[in-house]
């Protein structure tokens, strides 16, 4: 979930060290099956109502809402259009290392487990809000430590409505093997390289992967899926082009994979957004 797309006008930003926007738009409903959100987030829907199921439940946010949700969590997610015929939601996804230095800074509490609402965002928390968007998207304007703090900001309001967000990793291999091709989604990926990057030989990477119950090109192929939804609902890139800035070389391969992961082409979606050629 970090591609790097860091291009003019833009709407999907990441910044290192401090994290990442993406403004999420779509113009017919959908319904997405296992998403993985690893890091934790701050979503406020602009248009349109969401539905987040998993395992422990059910959650459903209507328009206007803020959503705070904790990383490591899997969820069918459902986006439903407003009347006008939209759906739209704001992310920002902090860098782990903000989480974790505010960590170390505050009072020790309970860390959040699913999606938390917390209404309308009104007054100096919308502006907070607003701020650390600016401090991600301004790479030029603003110093690191001043777009650290912004986005920190945001943890401080979360922690006076009792909400606190973990630094600590999923502790599993597939897991960890994710935050590997995230750093370098459209890179080449042998099972060798990654073994290496992970202190481990391949035999152990293949055997550990198969006590999770999932095997090396599955977490590539996911990883590689996900990052493309995101480009997709996020930016104005033609299939093609993110077909290869995930690493694939044959866009109808892309498509084949897509479709299977999702249930519809890329294509449909990206004619989702408003201006798409």
């Amino acid at each position: 979930m970090n591609p790097r797309l860091n291009s003019v006008n833009k709407a999907l930003i990441v910044r290192p060290g401090v994290g990442l926007t993406a403004n999420i738009v779509q113009h017919v409903g959908l319904r997405l099956s296992r998403i993985i959100v690893d890091r934790p987030a701050l979503i406020v829907l602009r248009n349109g109502t969401k539905t987040l199921q998993s395992e422990e439940g059910e959650w459903v946010f209507h328009e206007g809402e803020a959503i705070a949700i904790a990383g490591r969590q899997i969820f069918d997610v459902t986006n439903q259009l407003s009347d006008s015929g939209s759906y739209e939601a704001q992310w920002l996804v902090w860098d782990p290392a903000v989480i974790s230095r505010f960590e170390c800074q505050q009072p020790s509490g309970t860390s959040a487990k699913g999606p938390a609402s917390l209404g309308r965002l009104e007054g100096e928390f919308s502006s907070a809000f607003d701020r650390a968007l600016n401090a991600i998207s301004d790479a030029q304007g603003i110093p690191d430590n001043v777009a650290q703090h912004r986005v920190a900001e945001l943890l401080v309001w979360l922690a006076s409505r009792g909400i606190r967000f973990c630094s600590e990793p999923d502790p599993s291999l597939s897991s960890k093997l994710r935050r590997s091709f995230d750093a370098e989604i459209s890179g080449h990926w042998p099972i060798t390289r990654a073994a290496d990057h992970l202190a481990m030989s391949e035999a152990t990477l293949r055997r550990r992967l198969a006590a999770e119950g999932t095997t090396f090109s599955a977490v590539l192929s996911d990883a590689r899926l996900c990052a493309a939804l995101m480009m997709l609902q996020s930016t104005t890139y033609p299939v093609n082009r993110v077909a290869l800035e995930v690493g694939y070389e044959s866009p109808s391969r892309f498509a084949i994979r897509f479709r299977q992961r999702f249930g519809f082409p890329p294509s449909a979606l990206k004619a989702l957004r408003k201006g798409t050629p």
